[in-house]
């Protein structure tokens, strides 16, 4: 018979490896205004999901598509302008 062996240590005995790092946290914080815009462009489309967008739905969808694409530009200017390189 075969012993029953818990892998719990080989599992956890990393998990300070698995928090993520400052830089990470940095980069994260960096983008989260891209993010939420991401999210509000998601709501958007959500929104429409189960009926026909009315004129404020497609006005909202646009609205929430050029901030995605404002916050996506001034994240890629400030990456550019933190490397000194042209993205």
């Amino acid at each position: 018979m075969n012993p029953i062996v818990t892998v719990q240590d080989a599992v956890t005995a990393f998990a300070d490896f698995m928090e993520p790092t400052d830089a990470e946290l940095d980069a994260i914080e960096r983008e989260m205004p891209t993010i939420l815009a991401d999210v509000d462009l998601l709501d958007a489309l959500i929104i429409t999901l189960d009926r026909t967008p009315s004129e404020l739905d497609a006005r909202r969808i646009r609205r929430a598509r050029r901030r995605v694409l404002a916050e996506r530009r001034e994240l890629a200017n400030r990456t550019s302008g933190a490397t000194g390189g042209a993205a």
